[in-house]
């Protein structure tokens, strides 16, 4: 039995010293400059853009995987990723198949233009028949890792603004996300935390998100397409409660950012979402969704309505404290609908619509009511973060000719028949 141990030792022994001399003469061969421009040159001529690495080794601890360094993907600018680990399927491994069980990207940059030039560089490659779209879906899903760790991922946008974010996701058996969770660490939204969980076998996930001091909950639901290429369906239902505005549209998570955004309050919405598109990449673009909303609290930092109707002229600066605030946002893509807008604080009420723009400029027009003042029309015009009212054209004539009748309570009276002047007079000479 003694005799029987030692052997066993010393096989196990002889076992160990062969796999480590195998993963030195591995990591010795891979780490040559030959191999590595071989695989800077396979990356390029896959992905159109030149691309660079640093090094290639094989670790065997905490687990044996394929690391690469110093990745950077030349775009202008740079996608620069400073580790990617590639953990295989040793089942598969062993019977000659290559699938990566998990795959780990740790402290990357990837700035928004970067990812733009590098989706328009893969849509300028030759056009290829569906059979071999077919073949290259089903090659893409067999080398899709079945799990993926993001660890200090930093993203960008046009303007630079970065968020760094952990998330880890898990695939299904039929390539779809089984579950997700993604934390904000740093930028905007810091500290807000997604779980993503999917409902059995069904292409539904439930959908829970703590943003902002409140919470963000529902359910969406994915319509698979009839066959490859063609369009599929996404739709959902989404209920917010108790999430601090100002803390959604900061740019940084600083109580002084926060005072200078343009909405401060709890707000309470009911969301139903829906897309139908055949590419995954324009999903953003194609997303409809309609929201009933309600502002607790609410406070209009930027704009004073009661001044600009007062003063009858441009209203910037100052703050209009709201008892409610509450309508519709309709948005598509990056377009935003505000409308059935309805707004009270004391003497003071508003309604009116609201349009932003993708370039977050505004346009639309409100009707104030204070005290004498009735139906006083304003403009909204600049941006977001720079908001401002004026009177319309018809209504200043109005406000003019008010204040020299009636002074003091004629102004707002004038402002609101001159409105409707202007507006008959439009339709009477079509301008």
């Amino acid at each position: 039995m003694t005799r029987m141990i030692k052997w066993l030792l010393a096989g196990l022994l002889a076992l160990v010293l062969l796999l480590a001399a195998g993963v030195f003469a591995l990591q010795r061969w891979i780490g040559t400059d030959d191999f590595k421009a071989r695989v800077e040159r396979e990356a390029a001529a896959a992905l159109g853009v030149a691309v660079k690495l640093d090094q290639i080794d094989v670790t065997v601890w905490p687990l044996p995987a394929l690391a690469l360094g110093g990745i950077q993907i030349q775009t202008r600018p740079a996608l620069m990723l400073e580790r990617v680990e590639v953990r295989p399927v040793w089942a598969d491994l062993l019977q000659g198949r290559v699938a990566p069980a998990t795959l780990i990207v740790r402290r990357a940059m990837l700035p928004q233009p970067g990812i733009d030039a590098l989706v328009a560089v893969l849509q300028k490659k030759k056009r290829t028949t569906s059979e071999e779209t077919n073949r290259s879906a089903n090659l893409a899903a067999q080398f899709l890792p079945q799990r993926t760790v993001l660890d200090g991922v930093t993203w960008s946008d046009a303007r630079g603004a970065a968020i760094t974010v952990a998330a880890e996701a898990t695939l299904g058996p039929d390539v779809l996300p089984q579950a997700l969770t993604l934390q904000v660490l740093k930028g905007r939204l810091q500290g807000a935390r997604l779980v993503l969980q999917r409902d059995g076998a069904r292409t539904a996930w439930d959908v829970a998100l703590n943003v902002a001091g409140g919470t963000v909950k529902g359910r969406i639901e994915l319509q698979g397409a009839a066959e490859p290429g063609t369009e599929f369906t996404l739709k959902g239902q989404l209920q917010t409660r108790d999430v601090e505005v100002s803390a959604l549209t900061a740019p940084v998570p600083a109580p002084g950012v926060q005072a200078t955004q343009p909405l401060s309050g709890r707000l309470e919405a009911s969301t139903t979402l829906s897309a139908r598109t055949s590419n995954f990449a324009a999903l953003a673009d194609v997303l409809q969704t309609q929201s009933r909303f309600t502002v607790q609290k609410a406070v209009l930092h930027g704009m004073d309505l009661a001044k600009a109707v007062r003063t009858v002229g441009m209203s910037r600066g100052g703050e209009t404290q709201l008892e409610t605030l509450a309508g519709q946002v309709n948005t598509q893509g990056k377009a935003i609908q505000l409308s059935n807008l309805v707004a009270s604080s004391g003497a003071l009420s508003a309604s009116g619509n609201v349009a932003i723009t993708p370039g977050k400029a505004l346009s639309g027009r409100v009707s104030v009511d204070l005290g004498g003042a009735v139906g006083v029309p304003l403009i909204v015009g600049g941006t977001v973060s720079e908001p401002e009212v004026t009177l319309t054209r018809g209504a200043t004539i109005g406000a003019a000719l008010g204040t020299v009748l009636m002074p003091g309570v004629g102004t707002g009276a004038g402002a609101s028949v001159g409105d409707k002047v202007g507006e008959g007079l439009k339709k009477i000479f079509g301008k």
